[in-house]
């Protein structure tokens, strides 16, 4: 029994797959985590020059550091507060950038010609981090505790994005849903409605369906 387990850290240690639901906290392979944070290196400095400090309250941009830390710690929550908070969000983005940003509008913006075609590319990272958190899902399960602490931090994010930014930047919409949407009701009033319904009709659908797909 010992030497098997031992054969399945080698395993994962060499870059194999990892079994499903192996929960112990240990980094995934280097082949991914290597190149996933050099990607971070190039982009926050650009991300910082062209966009701002702000721009990274995203909560998409949250997620990519988020787990480049699960990548190199194999953290469960910190994935998984990502899977329920972002998962959803990054889902429709793809979809809609496959439709050339038609569907919804969320990846328009990767087709307007008249922006930088680098920042376009960074953007690209909307891409992969959907099939990178999926995977960490299968390889150690979901954290239950995900709902509360992402809900948390939702809120932390929202009232920073909301005080620290621009309402022309609209930060995760804080200022009006969508990028060119007008707000009819008192900002003030928007925002709490808004930190009220997010955990209720974002948070708590998807926790439940990720319980359902990745029981304990």
């Amino acid at each position: 029994m010992r030497q098997n387990q031992e054969d399945i850290r080698d395993s994962w240690d060499n870059g194999s797959e990892r079994p499903p639901m192996m929960k112990s906290a240990r980094p995934y392979p280097l082949w991914i985590r290597l190149p996933y944070t050099l990607f971070v290196l190039i982009l926050v400095p650009i991300y910082w020059r062209d966009h701002g400090p702000g721009n990274f309250l995203w909560f998409s941009d949250i997620a990519l550091f988020a787990v480049l830390i699960a990548l190199w710690t194999g953290n469960r929550l910190v994935y998984s507060m990502m899977a329920v908070g972002v998962l959803p969000l990054e889902l429709a983005w793809t979809l809609d950038f496959l439709t050339g940003g038609t569907l919804i509008g969320l990846a328009a913006y990767m087709f307007d010609p008249t922006g930088p075609l680098y920042l376009r590319g960074l953007s690209l990272f909307h891409l992969f981090l959907p099939p990178i958190i999926i995977w960490m899902l299968i390889a150690q399960g979901y954290d239950r505790r995900a709902l509360w602490a992402q809900t948390l931090l939702a809120w932390v994010v929202l009232l920073a994005s909301w005080v620290l930014t621009s309402p022309d930047d609209n930060i995760n919409w804080v200022h009006g849903l969508g990028p060119d949407a007008e707000l009819f009701l008192p900002a003030g009033l928007y925002l709490a409605l808004y930190m009220v319904l997010l955990p209720l009709v974002g948070l708590l659908p998807t926790h439940l369906l990720l319980k359902r797909l990745f029981p304990r």
